[in-house]
């Protein structure tokens, strides 16, 4: 099965849409919600600062409602520190990771850190991948969910999303530069014609080789250069028939959350390939919106804070 270029503008301009204008009238409320509590523990008192990195067509916040809805909040309270990253919206992940990294620079120097813990959802997974090639230095561990470290000949022919980004990029530009706007930093670049998936996706194994697996399906290196190394995935694809969002996924030939294929998004130690979370659940959203009995994505972030705390980083 193909995904046209007409679902593909449909899916990203919905998903923009959606989250944006959800965001207009529930900000306030949310914003409420998420500062009840001070520091509830020292679970997630990691000894290098979080960074969260959004993905494709994302956003830092918008109106006080986060990307990774809920998540900062409650690694905070549970001691962590975490900054999280603005990045162009629609753009690759080299030029991304160049944005990333000048925001740690930026926050190194002025608070005094040395080393950072970078997880990235999505395209956020490659764009951290980048500053621990170019930076290793400043770099304690990469973690990714869902982000594709590959693309085989079969996913290329289903999804055909670099070939629908190429013929509608004016309007995934514009997609992107709204968002961009609305999340208060109109000032990030877009450019659509930046994002051959498949070959930047070569390019980096040769440039960024650190974590990937040997053999398809495998399992990678989780040290490489005194950097750790993670990933995680799901494999739900119409998770709940309310969330709007589950209207963008593609039912693929291989286990997938409905964008990526869950054998191509394996970097390092694998926590698990299998979550019942679709391409937006893992990010804990559209608010939370999750399939009936499926754990919650917020809470794996923090088990996540604490695994980083045990490993020392």
């Amino acid at each position: 099965m193909r995904l046209n270029h007409q679902r593909l503008l449909a899916a990203a301009r919905s998903a923009a849409a959606s989250l944006a204008l959800a965001c207009t009238f529930t900000g306030a409320a949310l914003l409420a919600t998420s500062a009840q509590a001070a520091t509830a523990s020292t679970e997630a008192a990691t000894r290098h600062p979080i960074v969260l990195v959004h993905g494709f067509m994302g956003f830092k916040e918008i109106f006080g409602v986060d990307y990774f809805y809920e998540v900062p909040a409650l690694l905070r309270r549970n001691g962590a520190k975490v900054y999280v990253a603005a990045v162009s919206e629609v753009n690759s992940s080299s030029v991304r990771g160049e944005q990333l990294l000048q925001q740690m620079k930026q926050w190194a120097a002025r608070d005094g850190i040395q080393k950072f813990n970078l997880i990235g959802h999505s395209q956020g997974g490659p764009t951290a991948r980048y500053v621990a090639g170019v930076a290793p230095d400043m770099v304690a561990s990469v973690t990714t969910m869902a982000s594709p470290t590959i693309v085989t000949a079969q996913q290329d022919a289903e999804s055909n999303i670099a070939n629908g980004i190429r013929s509608y990029g004016s309007w995934i530009e514009f997609a992107g530069t709204f968002v961009a706007w609305i999340s208060g930093q109109s000032q990030l670049p877009q450019d659509a014609s930046a994002l051959t998936l498949k070959e930047e996706l070569d390019d980096f194994a040769i440039r960024f080789p650190a974590g990937l697996p040997a053999t398809y399906c495998g399992e990678g290196a989780p040290v490489v250069n005194g950097i750790r190394y993670y990933s995680a995935s799901g494999i739900g694809v119409k998770t709940n028939a309310w969330d709007i969002s589950d209207l963008a996924m593609q039912q693929l030939s291989e286990p997938s959350d409905g964008a990526i294929v869950s054998c191509a998004a394996r970097l390092g130690k694998v926590i698990r390939a299998d979550y019942p979370w679709n391409h937006i659940d893992e990010m804990n959203h559209i608010f939370g919106l999750i399939g009936k009995g499926a754990p919650s994505p917020a809470q794996f972030y923090l088990t996540h804070a604490t695994r980083l705390k045990l490993a020392g980083v």
